[in-house]
């Protein structure tokens, strides 16, 4: 295990929320305005979640959680930056939603206590958490202590295939089966804005089978895994807009799974 990964990723988050909240990016002010957040396709693909306990792992500012209450469900996020809580908080107050959405800090690994023990209907984990993840069994057995009897875990994610891939989108520069946690340091986050004082991070890549793996070593059934040919970002500069976030490869050139999604539901 790298020494200190917790410490350098949180203070890492901790920098980019100030960042991120002025950023054209993520666009707080046409969220506040009603903008959704969400993927065009996972509101079908989870379902109706009106009147539901809906419990959000690594929320950052809340938009995506927020955009759940906006359909109705009753919202937890769960976040180990207090920056970002502070925001999401903020967040929700500004939208009319604080009656039907609380934020809570902690590391995931300790969600469990941090809840008190708390069940819920959904756990719902989105883009780009599970690379601060060392340890997926852990997290899968997190997942499952949360969720009710019946209750579903929905996933959402990056495609690891894609942290293969070169600056170009199409030439493979890595080993797929390396699971060696690497440490970086980034002057500046992925979204527009000046430099992070706290740059150190560290991930994990975690290909999709051991991913599938820890869910089911967890006791959970998995309901379905979609993999999808477009991403929310232009990652790549070969990708093209294809809608309101959702970039693809060009017609007739070569695909590869950019995003994948998993529904998996706790035995009654």
């Amino acid at each position: 295990m790298i020494e200190d990964w917790l410490r350098h990723n949180r203070e890492n988050w901790d920098d980019r929320v100030a960042v991120h909240a002025a950023s054209e990016f993520y666009d707080l002010p046409a969220f506040r305005a009603g903008e959704d957040h969400l993927r065009p396709f996972e509101p079908d693909e989870l379902g109706e979640v009106a009147g539901r306990s809906l419990l959000h792992l690594q929320c950052h500012m809340g938009q995506d959680t927020l955009s759940w209450a906006r359909r109705g469900a009753r919202v937890t996020g769960l976040d180990f930056s207090a920056e970002a809580v502070r925001t999401a908080s903020a967040l929700a107050a500004d939208t009319g939603l604080a009656d039907r959405a609380r934020f809570v800090v902690s590391d995931v690994y300790e969600a469990e206590a941090a809840l008190g023990g708390e069940r819920f209907d959904v756990v719902y984990t989105g883009i780009g958490a599970l690379v601060w993840l060392p340890d997926l069994p852990r997290w899968a057995r997190v997942v499952a202590s949360l969720l009710a009897e019946g209750g579903v875990l929905y996933l959402v994610e990056f495609h690891p295939f894609t942290e293969l891939l070169g600056e170009d989108g199409k030439a493979v520069e890595r080993d797929y089966f390396d699971r060696a946690g690497e440490t970086f340091d980034f002057e500046h986050t992925y979204t527009d804005g000046p430099p992070l004082s706290r740059t150190v991070q560290v991930q994990w890549h975690h290909p999709l089978g051991d991913i599938v793996t820890a869910l089911a070593g967890a006791g959970l059934r998995i309901d379905f895994l979609h993999e999808h040919d477009h991403t929310m970002w232009p990652r790549f500069p070969v990708l093209q807009r294809a809608g309101a976030r959702e970039y693809r490869y060009p017609a007739g050139e070569p695909r590869v799974p950019l995003m994948f999604s998993v529904r998996a539901t706790r035995p009654a």
